[in-house]
């Protein structure tokens, strides 16, 4: 049902792209920074990041047909690398890796590109995100009332991200130490039972005896 489709698909969005969590990030990369020049920085990285996104939701699988690489073969391995990430984020590792990134390419950069890299890639349209956009694109079997959908769910999420960023300190004093623990270990135990669930699903279509 679409329905189902679209509730599933905007859980797994807003889980993978983690907006809360990108916030202090975003502060220590847009430091020396006035209002302007962040409001630029974080239109220019959701935008990039939007692209990013929508071309994988749209050629993803054609991408994968290209590579020899079955959907249900792609699911397998797309839901355990986000099962990954899951638990990296109870167990608090994700935001240390983030961070790790985010550092990187400061000193590198200097803050020159830092909309496209790190804050676009692979900061918001990461692996995880990337993943989980091919898997539900998937899902959607080619309808385009669900693909349609699936490219409005990632403007949502996108858009979500750039207000986050725009009142990114408000949002990370409000929520705190203990909030943004709580929040990232919650929004992780969502995320593994979806990655379970697409596990299931690719082992449902090769017993099934779907292409691969």
């Amino acid at each position: 049902m679409l329905f189902d489709f679209i509730s599933a698909a905007l859980v797994t969005l807003l889980v993978t792209l983690d907006p809360p969590a990108l916030a202090p990030i975003f502060i220590s990369l847009t430091r020396g920074m006035n209002a302007e020049e962040r409001k630029r920085v974080a239109l220019r990285a959701s935008i990039i990041a939007f692209g990013i996104l929508a071309f994988f939701g749209l050629g993803g699988e054609l991408l994968l047909r290209l590579l020899g690489v079955g959907i249900p073969a792609f699911r397998i391995s797309g839901g355990l690398l986000l099962f990954w990430i899951a638990f990296e984020m109870v167990f608090e590792r994700r935001n240390e890796r983030k961070q790790h990134t985010a550092d990187v390419a400061i000193t590198e950069d200097h803050i020159r590109n830092v909309a496209a890299f790190p804050l676009a890639i692979p900061l918001m349209a990461g692996p995880g995100a990337i993943t989980a956009v091919i898997l539900l694109a998937g899902r959607a079997n080619g309808n385009v009332i669900y693909l349609s959908s699936l490219l409005i769910l990632i403007a949502l999420g996108v858009v979500s991200c750039f207000y986050v960023f725009l009142g990114a300190e408000r949002v990370s004093r409000l929520l705190g130490v203990t909030g943004n623990i709580v929040l990232s270990r919650l929004l992780g135990v969502i995320l593994a039972g979806l990655a379970v669930q697409f596990i299931i699903n690719g082992v449902d279509a090769l017993i099934k005896g779907a292409p691969v």
